[in-house]
Parts: C-alpha cells; structure tokens; sequence
C-alpha cells in the first residue's frame, strides 16, 4: 500500500496533575492523607504546617445539606476562593487552611497532661519462658519444656504430634518421645490451665481438672469433653443421657461448667493493641435534626510558607522557577484537601438526612439506600461518592461506622415499600435473641413471622443473613 497523510480532530479526556492528585486525596483515608500530607510538608519548602491560622475556613455543604433558616449558618472567616488560597499577592498574610476552630494549646504549659501509654503484654512464649526460669526443672528437662513452648501456636495448644517432633530433633541432644511426654505434662501444669494441650477436649480436660474436685457434675464434665465432645456440639443430648445415664438437670449443670471453659487459652497473650479510627465527621442532634459536622482533629492546618513567597516575589528570573512550581503545588494541595473535606461532609449529611430512623431506633430503622440516589441529590458522579464514602468513618451516639455501613439493598413489602437488608437482620437477631432455646425457631419459622409483619422474605435469605450473623442453625441452638 501506498503511505499517507491523513488530519483527523477528536476529542480525548486527559486528567490534568490537579485532578489527579484530588482524586486521590478523596479516596484515601484519614491515616493515608496524613501520611500523604506529610511527604509533602518533606518535600516541598513551600508548604508547612500551621501551627497558629491566622484565617480559618469552615467547610459547608452546598446542596440540600445546608443549614435551615431558622438555624445560624456557620460563619467563615476566610470568604475567598480556593484560588485565593496561598496568597496570590505574595505581601499579604500567609493564608491558612484550617477547619478547627479551637484555641490551640501552648507547648510551655506545666499542667498540660497527656494520656497515659498502655504498657506492651507479654506474648505467650515470653510468659511462659519466665515462668520455665522460675521453675524447679533441671537443665535438660527446662531445655525439652522450652522447645515444647516454641512449638505451640498462637492459641496455646501443640499442634505438632510428638512422635513427629522427636524425628525433627538433632540425634545429638538425646531426647527420646518418653522425655516430650514427661516434657509437655510438665508444660501442662506450669501455668495457667489449658496451654499445651493437643486438641479442644483435652484443653476443656485440663482446665475441668483444675477445679476444686468438689464441685458439683465435676467428673461429668470431664467424661463429656474427654469421649463426648462431638455429641455436645451436635446438641444431641438425648443420645449423651442414653451413653452417661445421667440426667437433665445434671447434664445442664455439666454443660454449663463446659462453656465456661476457655476454649483458646493463649489466644489472651496474643491480644494486639486495638488500631484507633479517626472519625471524618460528627454526627449530633441539634434543635430535633440531626447533623453532619466535620471532625477538627482529622483535618491538617497547611499554609503557604511566606518566607519562600516573598522571595519568589522579589526575584524574576529563571532560577525561581522551580520554587513558582513548588508554589502552585502547594496551593493545589491545600485546594484539593478543602475541595476532599466539602464533598465528605456534603455526602454525610445526606446520609445523615436520609437514615434519621438509625440514629433515633437503631439498625432496626435502616431504610435501603445505594450509591446513585446520593450522587443524583450532590449532582455528583457516582465513582465520587463511591471514594467519600470508603475508609470514611462518622461519629454517632450508637457509636462510630464506615460510611459505607449506611448503604444496602432492600427487600419489598406488601404495602409496596421496601424495608433494608440491615434492618431485617436486626429483626432476625432480635427474634433469635427472644426465641425459647428449648424450641428455637427455623429459618422457615422467622420467614413466616416476617411475612406477619408485611416482610416479604424467602427461607434461603433467612438462612444467608443468618450465618452472615454467625447465628447458628436450628439444631446447634437448641438446650436442655
């Protein structure tokens, strides 16, 4: 073929470095924006941290979530555009952003406080090898105890078989199977009561042994986790009175001594430190309404640093380019964290307005709502509100959710409504929670007294939200 010119005019979408540094602030979470906020404060002498605003702005929504006219609006100290933030005139005031509105605190305070810092537990190993030094063992039977204390797993319990682990010894150290055995009896009794064992009955075993022997259905309870465990949790208890001969009232006070065993009794030592969410936002009831306000401690104070821009100012030639580029870097991200704060608040108290029956009644006062009706209200895309309401989370008296915990499908009613997937697995929790345990009630059961109600729900549904709820079946319910 013959080569050719051709001009062809299209159109192409290209995300300018702006946009694409907004999207990504949005769809970050509290902790990520930090973290990102920080490398740049690292990275670019234009911008710092604000330690005391000289002009504090307050974000507000802007569409149906804005303030009643009976209500005082929030004011805003600071009224210019986001343009404006970073100071175009580099003589003026360095402008701030901040949405907190409190009076900072001085560093030179004597009676400032602060928390204080929950001390580091113990693992399970680091326990048990203090008790081991402690102990009256002999040097050899220390050593066998300790590798038998390196070999348990995070729960407690030696899940590695004996004779296996003889075979794994070096033939040197001269420790045959009679010395594990010896070995892990002694680990059994050297401290709290369960560690060590190699199965659920033995552990339930050890820890039944370890009660007064005058306590009442003692040896039961015992012979139940020892040669009946399978049965107890089949809730077959007419086979176990058949095989024990025992009676219900002893067998109920039997199996009342076995549930309150510690199944996994190593599992306290391996407790981490519980990771703290940062809230984006409050949710408070104000003049019987409630509303959405943002969260001061998760929002950073950034400033133009105006050292840098008074010299950008006075100096015109090529060598300040790069700090003019590091300026409009700045400005962008402090517009981009305003612009990421606006459209999470606005999103919120449109959550807010529509799930006003949560936060009065509870999960049971779920409506169903989805992605779209919100984004069709802000006159937002929908992706947008997909990225505010991930790794998002809201304050509220009943405690603190992910945005996302607002949002789910519904089920049709017979008045021709429809009624949340969260609040009908509120409605079973609660029906479980009232049942007779003696005759608790089936799947098909709850489906008919829902459908009482006007709840339209299958049988396949109960069941799905069921052990979505890790509710146990009909069966494994059941009590003497």
């Amino acid at each position: 073929m013959k080569p050719t010119l051709q001009l062809r005019i299209s159109q192409q979408l290209t995300l300018t470095p702006q946009l694409q540094q907004a999207i990504r602030l949005l769809q970050l979470s509290t902790q990520d924006m930090h973290q990102e906020v920080a490398r740049m404060l690292e990275e670019n002498p234009m911008l710092e941290a604000a330690e005391e605003s000289t002009a504090i702005f307050q974000v507000e929504p802007r569409s149906s979530t804005s303030t009643s006219s009976d209500e005082p609006e929030q004011s805003r100290s600071d009224d210019r555009g986001a343009d404006d933030f970073g100071a175009d005139n580099f003589g003026n005031e360095p402008a701030d952003w901040n949405t907190g509105g409190g009076t900072m605190r001085s560093t030179d305070d004597e009676d400032e406080t602060y928390p204080e810092q929950a001390a580091e537990q113990a693992s399970l190993r680091a326990h048990l090898h203090n008790q081991l030094t402690t102990s009256s063992l002999d040097s050899k039977d220390r050593n066998v105890v300790g590798m038998l204390i390196d070999a348990l797993d995070e729960n407690g319990y030696l899940a590695q078989d004996l004779e296996e682990l003889v075979t794994l010894l070096p033939a040197e150290l001269e420790i045959t199977l009679d010395d594990l055995e010896t070995a892990l009896v002694q680990l059994q009794h050297l401290d709290q009561p369960g560690l060590a064992a190699r199965n659920l009955g033995e552990c339930l075993a050890l820890q039944l042994k370890a009660l007064p022997e005058d306590t009442p259905h003692h040896d039961l309870a015992i012979r139940l986790v020892s040669q009946h465990l399978d049965l107890v949790a089949a809730h077959d208890f007419s086979k176990i009175k058949r095989l024990l001969r025992c009676s219900d009232d002893a067998l109920r006070a039997a199996q009342c001594l076995i549930t309150g065993m510690n199944p996994k009794p190593g599992a306290e030592f391996g407790k981490s430190v519980a990771d703290y969410v940062v809230p984006d936002v409050v949710v408070e009831k104000h003049k019987n309404k409630w509303r959405a306000r943002l969260n001061v401690e998760a929002m950073p104070k950034l400033r133009v640093n105006q050292i840098y821009a008074n010299i950008l100012q006075q100096r015109g030639d090529k060598s300040s380019s790069q700090l003019a580029t590091q300026l409009q870097e700045a400005k962008w991200l402090i517009k981009n964290l305003q612009q990421r704060f606006e459209t999470i608040l606005r999103v919120a108290q449109a959550i807010v307005e529509r799930q006003g029956n949560f936060f009065e009644h509870g999960e049971i006062g779920m409506r169903p709502l989805v992605l779209r009706e919100i984004a069709e209200e802000l006159e937002l895309h929908e992706s947008t509100v997909s990225r505010s309401t991930t790794q998002k989370f809201m304050l509220t008296p009943r405690g603190i959710y992910e945005f996302k915990h607002f949002f789910g499908s519904g089920l049709a009613t017979e008045s021709g409504g429809t009624c949340s997937s969260t609040a009908i697995r509120e409605l079973i929790k609660q029906l479980v929670n009232a049942e007779d345990q003696r005759k608790p009630l089936t799947d098909s059961r709850m489906a008919e007294i829902l459908a009482q109600q006007g709840i339209v729900v299958a049988r396949r549904t109960i069941a799905k939200y069921r052990e979505a709820l890790r509710i146990l079946p009909v069966n494994l319910r059941k009590s003497l």
